[in-house]
C-alpha cells in the first residue's frame, strides 16, 4: 500500500514537472562562452571601499540624476524620489505611486522618469506629475526602465518587457521571467515632447535596460541585459533604427548606463552571469521544468559590486569590482566632480567612491 502510494505521488510529481502551465515560453539560444573575470575584466577590489549614506529604511536607489544646483535625485523601491543636497542631507521630494527607475533632467528643469509601473513621467519643479506616455503603437508600456534626453529634447525610453508587466510581478521578478524566456520582448521608444508623438525606434531585445545618448548624439546606447551586451542604435539617415554591438560577452547582467567625462560611459553589472541559466539556454523544455520547481531552485542574482567605464569603441577603460558585494547588485554609476555615486537594486544606502577623483583609479 505504501509502495503504491509512493509511486502515485511520484507519477503526480513527474506529470507536474512535465506539464504544469508556467508563465514563460522559453526560446532556445546560444549564449557566448562565459569567460568570467578575466581578459578585459580581471578580478580586483577597487569598489570595495565606498562611503555609505544610509537611507533609514528606504530600499533600492536604482538610478541618479543631478540638477543644476548639484542636488542628486534618486529613485526608490517604495515609489519615492528623494534628493541628496551638496551638504550631504537627504530630503523628501515626491512619490510617483509606482516604481521609478531611470531619470534625467531636461533643459527646463523637469525630471523625466521611467516609472516601471506607470510609464514615462514628467515631474516639474513644483512637484506636479504628468504621465507623458503609457502606450506606443497600441502596445502598453509594461516595464518602463531607463531614459535619456537628446540635445534636441527628444526622449528615449526603454520598455524592458512588453510581455511581463513590472506592476503585476514586481520589477525584479518580471526581469527574471523575461530573461528566462529570452523571447525578445524589449523595445526602445522615441518620444518628441514638441509633437507629443512616440514611435518604436527598435525592438526584439532581451530585456531592454539602460539607455544613454552617445556623446556625439548620433546613437542611443542600450544595455541588453539578457544577452550580456551593450548595443547602439542609429538615430538618423537610412540606417535609423539599425543596431550595432558596442561590447559583447560581459561577465554579468548590465543594468543602467550613463555618460561620464572624457567620452566615457559608466554602467553597472547587477550580478555575475548564472552558470545554470547559461547551461539551460539551449533547452526551452528544461527551463520550463526549472520554472515549475520552488523558487529556491531558480537562478538568482548574486551579491557582487561591479561598475565599468567604456569608450565609444567599446574598450574597457575602468573595471571596478567588489567581489564580496559589500555594496551589491550595482545598477550603475553617476560621475559627479570626479567621484562616482553608485546605485543598487536592493541596497539600503547611497554609495560614493572614497577617492575624490575617479580618473586616478588604476586602470584594469
Amino acid at each position: 500500500m505504501i509502495k503504491k502510494s509512493l509511486l502515485s505521488s511520484l507519477a503526480v510529481l513527474v506529470l507536474y514537472l512535465l506539464f504544469w502551465p508556467v508563465q514563460v515560453d522559453p526560446v532556445s539560444w546560444q549564449p557566448p562562452q562565459d569567460l568570467g573575470y578575466s581578459n578585459k575584466f580581471p578580478p580586483n577590489q577597487q569598489l570595495s571601499q565606498l562611503h555609505r549614506i544610509e537611507l533609514k529604511g528606504d530600499i533600492g536607489p536604482e538610478d541618479y540624476a543631478m540638477d543644476v544646483n548639484g542636488n542628486i535625485y534618486f529613485s526608490l523601491l517604495g515609489g519615492d524620489i528623494k534628493y541628496l543636497d551638496p551638504n550631504g542631507e537627504v530630503h523628501e521630494w515626491v512619490n510617483t505611486g509606482g516604481r521609478p527607475l531611470g531619470m534625467e533632467f531636461d533643459k527646463e528643469g523637469n525630471l523625466i522618469v521611467a516609472d516601471a509601473f506607470i510609464g514615462l513621467l514628467k515631474i516639474n519643479p513644483k512637484k506636479e506629475i504628468e504621465v507623458l506616455l503609457d502606450e506606443v503603437d497600441g502596445i502598453k508600456i509594461n516595464y518602463a526602465d531607463d531614459v535619456d534626453i537628446s540635445d534636441t529634447g527628444k526622449i528615449y525610453l526603454s520598455d524592458a518587457s512588453s510581455k511581463f508587466p513590472a506592476k503585476d510581478h514586481g520589477t525584479f521578478a518580471a526581469s527574471l521571467l523575461d530573461i528566462t524566456e529570452h523571447g525578445g520582448h524589449g523595445r526602445l521608444l522615441e518620444y518628441d515632447p514638441k509633437t507629443k508623438k512616440a514611435v518604436t525606434l527598435a525592438k526584439g531585445f532581451n530585456f531592454a535596460n539602460g539607455v544613454s545618448m552617445s556623446h556625439d548624439q548620433k546613437w542611443v546606447l542600450l544595455n541588453e541585459t539578457g544577452n550580456y551586451r551593450i548595443l547602439k542604435i542609429a538615430l538618423n539617415g537610412p540606417k535609423r533604427g539599425e543596431t550595432q554591438v558596442v561590447i559583447n560577452n560581459l561577465p554579468g547582467f548590465p543594468d543602467n548606463i550613463n555618460r561620464g567625462a572624457n567620452g566615457l560611459y559608466w554602467f553597472g553589472l547587477v550580478s555575475p552571469r548564472s552558470k545554470p541559466l547559461d547551461m539551460l539556454s539551449g533547452s526551452g523544455f528544461a527551463r520550463k521544468v526549472v520554472q515549475r520547481l520552488p523558487a529556491f531552485f531558480h537562478p538568482k542574482a548574486q551579491r557582487f559590486g561591479h561598475v565599468v567605464a567604456i569608450n565609444d569603441e567599446g574598450e574597457v577603460v575602468y573595471n571596478l569590482q567588489d567581489p564580496l558585494g559589500m555594496y551589491g547588485q550595482t545598477t550603475g554609476a553617476l560621475e559627479v566632480g570626479g567621484s562616482l555615486y553608485i546605485s543598487s537594486l536592493h541596497e539600503t544606502a547611497l554609495a560614493r567612491t572614497l577617492n575624490p577623483n575617479v580618473q586616478q583609479q588604476v586602470k584594469q
